[in-house]
């Protein structure tokens, strides 16, 4: 299909579904059938890919033991998955990977219960290491915001009034 506009001709593509052919300036393009389609074709299943049974790999995520199990068949349903999975034996909760607190040489597991989220980096760490000072906190505060130097934006007390105006006669 053609490219662009006669103004500019490099600019974004037409889709190349039968049906549809518009312009669209951000087009994608299909790694099965290596054409050019807009946002509402871009899918294998809304142009009808023919190479897209070699590209749909999908996985369900294990709640017990949080492993990546491969659907077999396109068609198989995430409970009928994660029940071969089960029976296969591979299925070890002990695997699971357990969140831990991110401070350096600390090996505790966050829980329900000992897990602290700071207010400041909005990083989770363990109890023991809640406190700004203690886990290296670097806050995620916006630039526009440090350039107040603190001032509050409901403060008035903090605002730098200019002198009044003069009158000349």
């Amino acid at each position: 299909m053609g490219r662009g506009t006669e103004a500019f001709p490099d600019l974004g593509a037409h889709c190349e579904h039968e049906d549809c052919n518009q312009l669209d300036f951000l087009p994608f393009t299909c790694d099965g059938c290596q054409k050019e389609f807009c946002l509402e074709h871009r899918t294998y299943k809304s142009h009808g890919c023919p190479g897209s049974e070699h590209r749909s790999r999908t996985v369900v995520v294990c709640e017990i033991c949080s492993a990546s199990v491969e659907r077999e068949g396109g068609g198989e349903d995430d409970v009928a998955v994660l029940e071969r999975h089960v029976r296969s034996g591979a299925c070890d909760p002990a695997r699971k990977r357990k969140p831990r607190c991110p401070v350096p040489r600390c090996r505790e597991a966050l829980t329900f219960s000992n897990t602290a989220t700071c207010r400041a980096c909005h990083v989770s760490v363990c109890l023991r290491h809640r406190f700004p000072s203690d886990h290296a906190c670097a806050p995620r505060v916006p630039v526009t915001l440090l350039a107040r130097n603190g001032i509050e934006c409901g403060d008035r007390k903090a605002r730098v009034r200019s002198p009044p105006s003069v009158k000349a006669y």
